[in-house]
């Protein structure tokens, strides 16, 4: 119990700057399901189920739209095929995690990663109850900001016109909060250059998958300076 406890400390200040966020964005995703008239007993059972940040918000206008099983797949792996390089990327430090694994997996967003892969463990904090609780609070953070925005668009009603733009805005702040953290600014340079490359090459729809794969292949190549400035 004293493990999961210290575990649970040391996770939570590292998942704050995420709660914050998550408050906004889950509200806004709470908003955007009400106003597509899906009682606040889906947003829960979508929050805790679907948990993919992008596609969470696509899935509302899949769902609206009606049954179409290939299409949301299809969709889906579009979106969130970025999650496949964070998972290869992962293999090291979720080895040995055992029962724990599939929810680490599974919970794995944008936000976890960039917390999990950049953070610390400390001593005497047993590494898989750490990820875990860092997993565990972040996808809580995203429940109750949609339970919030589930009950506030059932009590007021307003246009929600360009509400899903919180999602970028979070990008950005976690980009600008990973910046100043970090003295090796070369892994954000490659992600940044590599995501604006690949938008001019294969315009907005689909340079997702392309630039993930050149971000995949400029890391193993200056994979050394990179170990070098993580080190530093």
């Amino acid at each position: 119990m004293q493990t999961k406890k210290a575990a649970l400390l040391a996770a939570l200040p590292l998942t704050l700057p995420v709660f914050t966020g998550y408050l906004v964005l889950g509200t806004a995703y709470g908003i955007l399901m009400n106003s597509k008239g899906f009682s606040l007993f889906w947003i829960l059972l979508s929050s805790i189920f679907i948990y993919a940040g992008s596609m969470q918000f696509v899935t509302i206008a899949l769902l609206a739209a009606g049954f179409d099983p290939l299409g949301a797949f299809l969709m889906t792996l579009a979106v969130n095929a970025r999650h496949i390089f964070y998972g290869i990327s992962m293999l090291k430090q979720y080895r040995g995690i055992g029962r724990l694994k599939p929810y680490l997996i599974f919970s794995l967003t944008d936000e976890t990663f960039s917390i999990v892969c950049s953070a610390k463990v400390p001593e005497k904090v047993e590494p898989k109850w750490f990820y875990f609780f860092i997993s565990l609070l972040d996808h809580l953070y995203w429940i109750t900001g949609s339970l919030i925005g589930g009950i506030l668009g059932s009590m007021l009603h307003f246009n929600t016109k360009g509400m899903d733009f919180v999602l970028t805005a979070l990008f950005v702040v976690i980009l600008i909060n990973q910046w100043q953290q970090t003295t090796n600014h070369l892994p954000a340079i490659i992600g940044i250059v590599s995501a604006i490359a690949c938008r001019l090459i294969f315009g907005p729809s689909n340079f997702i998958i392309p630039a993930m794969l050149m971000i995949l292949f400029c890391v193993t190549v200056w994979k050394a300076p990179l170990e070098r400035g993580n080190k530093s």
